[in-house]
This record gives structure tokens, C-alpha cells and sequence, in this order.
């Protein structure tokens, strides 16, 4: 009976050592993403890179978008404007194409 015991206990070890080191490994990554997050704010010592506020509006059905929704490239994203100046600013932007709407959608 004591020889059951010891060859099942035995046999359990190396997967219970194998969960150890797993969530060992798992702590460390995440401390040192947690380090990394901080350092990486504190080397942009709060800059932020744009504004969106002056430009930023909500459209129903689609959500929070910014830039000129009648550009060609306009993203229609509320963190890229478009694909040709995606930091903006859209006015006076020198790639500024309307859009061309279907004849459908010009009837209607």
C-alpha cells in the first residue's frame, strides 16, 4: 500500500513542479510589463501627442469619430483620421478628396 502511494506521489511531481515554475515564469512577465508600463510613461513625462477633442463628434450607429467625415481617407475611427495624415490637423490638409457617393445615393 505504502509503495502505491509513493509511486502515485512520485508520479504527480513533476507536473505539480511543472505548475510551480508555469506560474513562477507568469508573476515575472507580468511585474515586468507592469515596470516596463511605468517606465515608458514616465520617459513620455505626459505628452500627449494630439488633441482629438476639437475635432471629435459622436455619429449614431457608428460611435465617437474624428477628422472630416466627407474626406475620401477619412478612417472613420475615433483614433486615426485618415490613412494619408492620420495625426491630423484635417484643415487646410493638402490630400483632401469628397467623396464620390453611388448615383443610388445621390437620387435619394
Amino acid at each position: 500500500m505504502l509503495n502505491t502511494l509513493l509511486v502515485i506521489a512520485i508520479g504527480f511531481l513533476p507536473s505539480l513542479i511543472s505548475l510551480w515554475v508555469i506560474r513562477k515564469t507568469h508573476l515575472r512577465s507580468r511585474l515586468r510589463l507592469r515596470q516596463a508600463a511605468m517606465n515608458f510613461r514616465s520617459v513620455q513625462g505626459g505628452q500627449y501627442v494630439r488633441s482629438v477633442e476639437g475635432d471629435r463628434y459622436y455619429l449614431e450607429g457608428v460611435g465617437y469619430l474624428i477628422g472630416d467625415i466627407s474626406c475620401k481617407f477619412n478612417a472613420r475611427s475615433g483614433y486615426i483620421r485618415c490613412a494619408v495624415n492620420p495625426d491630423g490637423p484635417c484643415n487646410g490638409c493638402r490630400h483632401y478628396e469628397p467623396k464620390k457617393f453611388a448615383d443610388s445615393e445621390k437620387k435619394a
